[in-house]
């Protein structure tokens, strides 16, 4: 679906070893905590009046980022754009989030066949993919070792987290340690980490003792307004149940100062005014897209 640019050895081993001296350096071996510092123009997003343009989400987005150049911040998946791409377009001033899934594998990904013996099942709505088992040391390492750090390499100002809730599926104390341990290692390279949705997991993580800045920076939550009817393929508001318990998640996170992003599907004017005006009101950022393909 997506062409996947060629990435030097020299520039993945650098990128290895400064994520690796930085998690020492922040004393990361045991329970990190990295503060978002001033010094990092991604970690004064959030907490502002946003507009329309301030954020957007491109998952199958494989074009020119300079298409993107109306958008403040984007979220892209890095492993189909080259460094040369991501350093032009922050030059521009703008924040670029890499996508990366922690908790599913995907088919269509050159790494799939090494992993497929860690499925745990399949995935609802998404044929290609499948759950993974995150307590897996060889999962664990591959994430932390090599995805991220080649992600990194890219110089990407954070990740974009997705599938934490593969520990909603499968809510086992192996699963929840396996996905503590990732979230952990990817804060502690020092870059932003937003994690797409995971409240069973952060209630989780929280309730057992963790500190909620171990693991995240922000809450990016889907559907909060919208709701994707899976057997129509349409979209509609959401149900007034899960619009408030996703509005208090959000709220209780915004409320300690983590950044907070809303990504929602509709073509309702009066449902986008609702999320614009929810938003801005909160100083939340927001993308809504028409489609569930996120390209552009």
């Amino acid at each position: 679906m997506m062409k996947n640019p060629s990435k030097t050895l020299i520039s993945f081993i650098m990128a290895a070893m400064l994520l690796a001296l930085a998690c020492i350096a922040a004393g990361c071996a045991g329970n990190p905590k990295v503060p978002a510092s001033s010094d990092n123009p991604a970690s004064q997003i959030g907490h502002a009046a946003p507009e329309d343009s301030a954020y957007g989400v491109f998952l199958s987005y494989d074009g020119e980022l300079s298409e993107l150049s109306a958008y403040d911040c984007i979220v892209i998946d890095a492993q189909y754009h080259t460094a040369d791409e991501i350093a032009d377009f922050k030059a521009g001033g703008h924040t670029v989030y890499s996508y990366i899934n922690i908790g599913s594998l995907e088919d269509f990904r050159d790494y799939y066949a090494d992993y497929a013996d860690l499925a745990l099942g399949n995935y609802e709505h998404w044929d290609e993919e499948v759950w993974v088992d995150v307590s897996a040391p060889k999962w664990q390492d591959f994430i932390l070792e090599q995805l991220a750090p080649s992600l990194a390499s890219k110089g990407i100002d954070g990740f974009f987290v997705d599938n934490c809730d593969v520990y909603y599926n499968y809510p086992t104390p192996e699963i929840l340690e396996g996905a503590s341990k990732i979230m952990k290692g990817l804060k502690c390279t020092g870059l932003k980490v937003i994690i797409n949705g995971g409240d069973a997991f952060m209630t989780a993580y929280t309730s057992s003792g963790g500190a909620w800045s171990d693991v995240i920076t922000g809450i990016n939550q889907e559907t909060v307004f919208s709701k994707i009817n899976w057997d129509s393929d349409t979209f509609s508001a959401a149900d007034a149940d899960d619009r408030e318990y996703f509005s208090k998640y959000i709220e209780k996170y915004a409320a300690l100062v983590a950044d907070i992003y809303l990504l929602e599907y509709t073509t309702d004017e009066k449902l986008k005014a609702a999320i614009r005006d929810y938003c801005h009101e909160h100083g939340f950022y927001y993308y809504i897209s028409d489609s569930l393909e996120l390209g552009i």
